[in-house]
């Protein structure tokens, strides 16, 4: 096994950069560094030292060192910490320096790779590593440090117990009985499989909750030009971040803001207006409006509460009227314009807002999040938040309904067994006792260098 080396802090200028080393050499690196040759750091303990170049006069810098030592380590090898100052001159130095020294630039995620295979971890926990790094919202870190502790893992393992006791049995009879099994341990044993198949299924279930935690949702602002689509943006944002003018078609491009609402990260895009272009960078604004409509899981039409229903505010709802949508009366602050609000009646969601004063936008907020229903991530237990892990449940539940079926059918144990195996297997894959080297090196490369 090779030594590897990454800085595990952010690119730029900080008070402190983080280099990492994880392998055999990485104590005899320290050494080289450090000029001490029979250097004997005590492990899991920090140590003031100076790093020097080859030349034993020019030190490169003054760092907190600490070793830690195999087994009892992130990666379960023998690692080494560098808590140097965070100028990337220094940094990109001592990288330098200490790939001189027989040690390589780590990969993507390779020193949770690396944990991973040396048991300190299973894969699901390797995930949640990353998805806590990634997390957008306090409620997202919630389900990433709970994945991170094994709840995952915890609530797959009965079922899989389950499973290794129902495949010893029929393996059992196809080996060593030639009649068939008795109704009774058959009814025994399909009741066994029902109860895996019920609390798979509820676990997957939770993926239309969970996924939001980690993905978010996407909402764009839409509506013809000069209804207040970006003052309505600007309100929600809580800044001006687009420019707001009285002028038709001020906004050109789609601007994008990340924020949260009840513990969900929500991407909202504020667009150009919908209406036939007069000149060429309007069109392309029009054309990324539609891009942006094509990408959201929600669409927030606004209209204008002082004017009549216009031509282009009806082919915006027809537009909408496809999607999951909602309708921002704004201005409703100032005297309506007569029937907006008749002629509105036949839309799913209507709130009434004011981007100039705040009027209804706790009722927008609220029915932003309506169509994705209540989460509590804080106060459920484990969420499903990754797709991969969904899709095994998904294949895990379909392979012991097919399992099922062949057992109501009186079907031969070794019939009944490729169901079974094929549901261990997806279960397995989960948490990375089944997985290839393929699919874990496409899993890792989701994850960010020094980690």
């Amino acid at each position: 096994m090779d030594t590897i080396v990454a800085v595990a802090t952010p690119p730029g200028r900080s008070a402190i950069g983080v280099i990492r080393l994880s392998g055999p050499r990485a104590l005899e690196i320290l050494r080289t560094l450090t000029q001490e040759e029979q250097l004997k750091p005590e492990p899991n303990r920090v140590k003031l030292k100076q790093l020097l170049a080859n030349n034993p006069a020019e030190i490169l810098d003054y760092a907190l060192v600490s070793f830690f030592e195999s087994p009892h380590s992130f990666t379960g090898e023998d690692m080494v910490e560098i808590s140097c100052h965070g100028s990337p001159v220094i940094l990109r130095q001592l990288l330098d320096l200490i790939q001189s020294l027989d040690a390589r630039l780590a990969g993507a995620g390779e020193f949770t790779l690396r944990a991973c295979k040396n048991g300190k971890m299973n894969l699901s926990q390797a995930e949640a590593v990353r998805d806590l790094i990634n997390a957008q919202t306090r409620a997202a870190a919630v389900q990433a440090t709970r994945q991170l502790r094994g709840e995952l893992s915890s609530a797959l393992q009965p079922w899989k117990s389950d499973l290794i006791q129902v495949i010893v049995r029929l393996e059992s009879a196809v080996e060593f009985v030639e009649d068939d099994l008795p109704q009774l341990q058959v009814e025994e044993l399909t009741n066994r499989v029902r109860s895996v198949v019920a609390g798979v299924g509820e676990l997957a279930r939770t993926y239309a909750s969970g996924h939001l935690l980690r993905d978010g949702i996407k909402v764009a602002i839409i509506g013809r030009p000069n209804v207040g689509k970006s003052s309505v943006f600007n309100r929600l944002v809580r800044c001006d971040r687009a420019i707001v003018t009285d002028v038709a078609g001020t906004t050109r491009d789609s601007i994008t803001e990340s924020i949260s609402l009840r513990g969900v990260p929500v991407s909202i895009t504020d667009t150009a207006g919908i209406r036939e272009a007069e000149d060429k960078i309007e069109e392309i604004g029009v054309e990324r409006t539609h891009r942006a409509i094509a990408d959201a899981d929600l669409l927030v039409v606004v209209v204008d509460n002082t004017s009549q229903l216009s031509p282009e505010d009806r082919a915006v709802l027809s537009q909408a009227a496809g999607a999951t949508h909602i309708v921002a009366i704004n201005k409703c602050d100032l005297v309506a314009a007569p029937g907006v609000s008749v002629e509105l009646e036949t839309q799913t969601k209507m709130v009434h807002v004011s981007a100039l004063t705040g009027i209804g936008f706790e009722d927008l907020t609220a029915a932003i999040m309506e169509p994705f229903g209540a989460i509590d991530a804080e106060s459920v237990g484990i969420l499903v938040t990754d797709s991969r892990h969904y899709d095994l449940l998904r294949r895990t539940q379909a392979s012991l309904e097919s399992a099922l079926e062949l057992l109501a059918d009186n079907a031969g144990e070794e019939l009944v067994l490729v169901g079974l195996h094929n549901a261990l297997r997806f279960l397995g894959e989960i948490t990375g006792e089944t997985t290839t080297e393929d699919i874990l090196s496409e899993i890792f490369k989701t994850f960010c260098i020094g980690k």
